[in-house]
Parts: structure tokens; sequence; C-alpha cells
């Protein structure tokens, strides 16, 4: 993100949302709230180059409505804003792409109608020289859950997306791809290093897989409810 580096504190816009955004990550939004709708508008007048805002998972309360959020989650990520397709009603579709992770360091008073926060971006340390071989472990085990998943018909057979290379944009990339909770999900965003995310990924493929295998039949989204004991 140009002109921004790790430590730097900035007052950026917040949107928050009922799900997490990882680095790397492209996420279309239908804009349709007003003050979602002038925090749009607002990004015209920025350089391109650093137009976006925070998204950043609630942890209580709710997306719609001025009064919904009650409390957030501590770790966010800022979404550069792609492209804007605006409806003549004023409503917009939005695509944006998860760039660097920052801390929420508190909400900032304002006068614009969506919440602003002063945050610190955070470093992408890669946690040690093992992290080669557990990207290897993840993807390897990943594999095997991608097809546990298309065989219980929640994913297209064909979808084989080839993973990258590089530990910490396979961290993410499996992050996002994984049918969890959000509490799962902001875990993995929230490690501190793409060794402890890998790690963090192992123990949960190995809970899903065990899942799928011994509960075919339920739906993705129950899968997360059921207690499973692990060696």
């Amino acid at each position: 993100m140009t002109g921004r580096r790790v430590g730097d504190r900035e007052i950026i816009a917040l949107f928050p949302l009922g799900s997490v955004l990882v680095p790397g990550l492209v996420m279309p939004l239908h804009i349709f709230e007003p003050r979602y709708r002038q925090l749009i508008r607002d990004q015209e007048d920025q350089p391109a180059a650093t137009r976006g805002f925070g998204i950043i998972a609630i942890r209580s309360g709710h997306e719609v409505g001025v009064d919904g959020v009650r409390a957030l989650h501590s770790i966010g990520t800022f979404a550069s804003l792609i492209e804007v397709d605006p409806y003549s009603d004023g409503r917009a579709d939005i695509l944006t792409n998860g760039s660097a992770r920052f801390r929420l360091l508190g909400l900032v008073d304002s006068t614009t109608p969506y919440l602003r926060a002063e945050v610190e971006w955070l470093d992408e340390p890669e946690g040690g020289p093992e992290a080669e071989l557990l990207s290897i472990s993840v993807g390897a085990r990943f594999d095997e859950y991608r097809a546990h998943i298309a065989g219980a018909g929640w994913i297209d057979e064909e979808d084989s997306t080839r993973l990258p290379d590089e530990p910490s944009v396979r961290s993410y990339l499996i992050a996002a791809a994984m049918i969890l909770d959000l509490t799962d999900h902001q875990r993995l965003l929230e490690a501190p290093s793409t060794v402890d995310r890998l790690l963090a990924e192992l123990v949960l493929l190995q809970r899903e897989i065990t899942l799928l295998r011994e509960l075919p039949s339920l739906p993705a989204t129950e899968l997360t409810r059921v207690p499973i004991a692990l060696n």
C-alpha cells in the first residue's frame, strides 16, 4: 500500500461486516445504506492508490443499521477499492481487494455517518524456516479436504485451483477457502506469523476432514457445531 509502512498509524474509514476479509482476497460488496454510499462518494477525492476502507469483523451486533454494531474484533484488513459500478438510485456494486492487515486502536469522533478509527499497520512475518515445509503439508491436507467437500457436493469437482507456492499467500488462500465459522476465520487472520497460521490450519483441516469422514450427510454450515475430540 503506497506510503503505508508497518507500525505507522492512520485514521481510516471502517466497514464492519459479519465476515472476515484476508489479504489477497477479492471481495465484492453491494452498497445500499446511506452511510456507506457516502463512504464510497468520499473515496472519489482520494488518490487511486490509497482508496479503500478497513473491513473488520463484528464481534457483537449486526451489519445493518446505524446502531447495529456493539463490538468489533481487534484485527482487520484494508480493502483497496478496485471498481465502483453505480446504480441510478444511489446504490452501487463495488469490488475490493484485501491488502494490509491492521490493528484497531480506537474509534475516533467523526462528522461522517460511517465509523472511522485509528489503526496501526501490521507486519507479515514468516515466523521461521519451517514455513516452506509446513506450507507443503498444509497444501496436501487442504487438497484432501477439498476432495471431501467436492465428494459431498459442496463445491464443483472441477474447482481445483492450483495453490500458490509462497507460504504466506498460500496460508491466506486456504484461510479464505475453508468452510469455517467467523471465530475460526478471525483466528487465522490474527495469527502473528505465517508459521502460526499454517499450524492452526493443520489442526482445523484435520478437524474438518474427520467430520467429513464421520458425518458426510451434514450440511457444511452445521459441521462446526459438532464436537470432535482430536488426538
